[in-house]
């Protein structure tokens, strides 16, 4: 295996600043043709501009790469299959495509508003969806594709005053997982990148002492592993400060109790086993949860 990307193209949401500049950047510079993708808001998501994916498209050409800026809103569906056209127009295909595009809108829940919540989610899990849509068919009929989506610890594990980016990053990896299992075949390769790094979402977040040490640059090369020829499949990269972890989710044992015995009352006496974490799995599909509690039913197999 080898981190080579062969004549490929790639579409960076997202891209105008921080983490997105990073990506596209650390792909232009292993000969990644880039679509540089900002609507040029602010961080909450309001205003918009080109300028800023324009500025790093200059980065790369002047470092000798190929790349276009585009400003479409990855919440509008037309935009967004508008700039998959003008890529294949430009460049003649669509081989990557990272979800970067993100906003914040933090407050507690009780005084967040329907709209935050809506917009938030719009952007981090519609959006993602809404340009993996608009290059899908493509990338199945070509039989090549490496998409990333963005998630994040507090999608995985939860950070107080993000309910509705927390709910949106959560989704992803479920939408990751799903579109695993429909892409296989066509060699569409699937992951997520749970990054730490320091942008305009984490500024006044964390001491400047602990900013200065979350550089985008390395976790930028691990979404350049996650998206290269020989990349995996159905993973959550988590990067920062230099480090690297993958974030799974494993299922206990568990038990099954026969009829007559599935009461609550037997639930809270039998929890230490349901909880244990003896024997815990990783499964690959849904249906995988079910076969073992049918298994045991079938092989009369009841804690007691």
């Amino acid at each position: 295996m080898s981190v080579e990307f062969n004549n490929r193209v790639a579409i960076v949401t997202g891209a105008g600043g921080g983490l997105g500049r990073s990506h596209a950047l650390a792909l232009a510079a292993r000969g990644v043709k880039v679509v540089v993708n900002d609507l040029g808001g602010s961080v909450d998501g309001t205003g918009g501009s080109e300028t800023m994916a324009q500025s790093v498209v200059k980065e790369i050409e002047a470092m000798g790469g190929e790349a276009m800026a585009n400003g479409a809103n990855v919440t509008k569906q037309d935009e967004v299959e508008a700039m998959v056209a003008e890529t294949i127009e430009r460049f003649g295909k669509v081989d990557i495509l990272v979800n970067n595009a993100g906003i914040l809108r933090d407050r507690s829940f009780s005084k967040m508003t329907m709209e935050d919540w809506d917009l938030v989610v719009a952007v981090h899990l519609k959006g993602s969806a809404t340009c993996t849509k608009a290059v899908w068919n493509h990338m199945k009929e070509n039989k090549y594709g490496r998409i990333v989506m963005t998630t994040s610890s507090s999608g995985m594990y939860g950070n107080f005053g993000q309910t509705n980016y927390g709910a949106a990053k959560a989704g992803l990896s479920g939408f990751m997982r799903t579109l695993c299992l429909e892409g296989a075949k066509y060699d569409i390769r699937i992951n997520t990148l749970s990054p730490t790094a320091r942008s305009r979402m984490t500024e006044g977040l964390m001491p400047e002492e602990i900013l200065a040490q979350l550089r985008v640059e390395p976790v930028s090369q691990g979404l350049v592993y996650l998206v290269c020829d020989d990349a995996p499949n159905r993973v959550i990269l988590a990067a920062g400060a230099g480090g690297y972890a993958l974030t799974k989710v494993f299922e206990t044992q568990g038990i099954n109790l026969s009829e007559g015995n599935a009461t609550a009352e037997n639930v809270e006496a039998h929890w230490g086993a349901i909880a244990s974490n003896e024997g815990m799995e990783e499964y690959t599909n849904g249906g995988q949860q079910g076969a073992k509690f049918l298994t045991r039913i079938a092989n009369k197999e009841f804690a007691k």
